[in-house]
This record gives C-alpha cells, structure tokens and sequence, in this order.
C-alpha cells in the first residue's frame, strides 16, 4: 500500500463546487437562505423551495441577481407538495448533485398543553418529509455521483439533537436527534450507490424560528459560547460549501455541530 504525497493538490478545484446542480428546501430564508445564497455565488444552479410562492418567488429573483437560482413553491409537509417538488426538479433536471433537507418546523408549548397537532406537525416535516424526498429524488441522485465525488445529501439537524435545551421544546430536538440518526442509517445504504448522507448541527443564527430566543437570551448565549458569538451566514455557507466539494468527498454519515462549540457546555 503506498501513499501518494508527492502528488501536487490543486486546492481551488478541490473546494469548487461550480456548475453543480443543488435543491435546498425552506431555502427562502434563515439556515436554508445561508446555503442557497452560498451554493449560487460558489457558481451551482440553485433551486430553492418554500411554502409560501411569493417568499420563494423573490428570493429567487434576488439570488438570481449574483447566479442561477430557480424558485419551485412547494408546501413539502404534504405527500401533494412533495410530488410536486420532485415532479418538477424530475421535468427540469437530468440529475441532482446535491439535496439539502432544510425545511422545519418547530412548536412551543409547556409538557401539560402540548398538543398531538404539534406532535404530528413537527415530526412530519423535519423527519418524514426527509426521509420521502430523499428516497423519491434517488434516481435524480444517482446520476448525478461521479467517480470520486459523490451526489450529497446535507440534512439540516440540530444541536437541540445532541443536548436537552432549557426551554418548553419538547418534540423538536426529539425530531432532530432523528435527523441525526436517519443521517447515519442513510449513510450507510446509499453509500454504495454513490451518494453520502451528512448531517449539519446548527447552534444558533438568525432566523425566524431563532427570533423570539435572541431577542431574550442573545447575551447569555454568546456568554455560553466559547467563541462569545452567534453564528453569521458565512459559518453556514462554509459548512455546506465544503460537504458538498471534493474536499468532502469522503466525509459519510458524520454530523457536525456548527455552533462554536455550545453543545460542548
């Protein structure tokens, strides 16, 4: 077994991700707007999804500003809305480079009053509907993975997965810890086909469904950060743009923790 170090590496082309082909679900704003206004200005044809059309519809006329970026309005918390999805990317596509499983929901209620309706909703979104687009955009995967650099699909988890947060958040980081682990169980069968399955573990970043918690706790969280900072849209981006090169090209079945080493404490 030899090891070839002299062999030059050409860095750049090792982390570009240019002329890929990318899906981002809830790319219109928060986490999945981070990795979609990075994968465009990196040079990938983006197509982003969200509920609401006309959110979607004017992300993606702003994105499409700086790069290719294809708005696809699509409610996937339903087996209609999700046909309509890979329907579409199916019609428009040959193949699909990279998946990114972003799309979430959240729902905060004290233990006594927690709702089923929450229970479902949760649950449906941010595992379900991971589990079916991932299995239904399979064909599109397939033939987008190349000898040495694989098709990726990046789910969007959470460090709530990894840790017991403070607050009445029942369901949710009980959904993520099955992100993660549907990360790895996906890891592991889709490999052979070319494809690796990683998950991000996000701290936290400006979003919607961070608002409520910054606007309160933004200090105490800094201060529990070893970094003292929350994260910026750049961390994301970064993440996502090395998973889905050369670079990370033999990473399968890892989540990584983007959050400044929080969960640590």
């Amino acid at each position: 077994m030899t090891t070839e170090t002299s062999e030059a590496i050409d860095v750049q082309s090792l982390f570009s991700i240019e002329g890929k082909t990318a899906l981002v679900t809830g790319g219109s704003r928060g986490i999945g707007l981070m990795i979609a206004r990075g994968y465009v200005e990196a040079g990938v044809k983006v197509y982003i999804s969200s509920r609401k059309a006309e959110v979607c519809d004017a992300v993606a006329k702003e994105l499409s500003t700086v790069g290719t970026c294809v708005s696809v309005p699509a409610d996937i918390g339903t087996a209609e809305g999700r046909a309509h999805l890979v329907g579409a990317i199916t019609d428009a596509e040959e193949s699909l480079e990279i998946l990114v499983n972003n799309a979430g929901a959240n729902w905060g209620a004290s233990f006594e009053e927690y709702p089923d309706s929450g229970i479902e909703k949760v649950m449906n979104l941010n595992v379900n509907a991971m589990f079916s687009l991932t299995r239904d955009f399979l064909p599109l995967l397939e033939k987008g993975a190349k000898p040495g650099d694989p098709a990726r699909v990046i789910n969007v988890g959470s460090i709530d997965g990894l840790q017991v947060p403070t607050m009445d958040n029942f369901i949710y980081p009980v959904s993520k810890a099955a992100v993660h682990h549907l990360t790895h169980v996906l890891a592991v069968n889709l490999g052979e086909k070319g494809i690796t399955v990683n998950a991000i573990a996000p701290g936290p970043f400006e979003s919607k469904m961070t608002e409520w918690m910054l606007e309160n706790f933004q200090d105490s969280i800094e201060q529990r950060c070893p970094l003292h900072r929350i994260g910026v849209p750049a961390d994301m981006a970064g993440i996502a743009i090395y998973l889905a090169s050369r670079a990370g090209a033999y990473v399968n079945g890892a989540v990584i923790p983007v959050d400044g080493g929080i969960h640590l404490k």
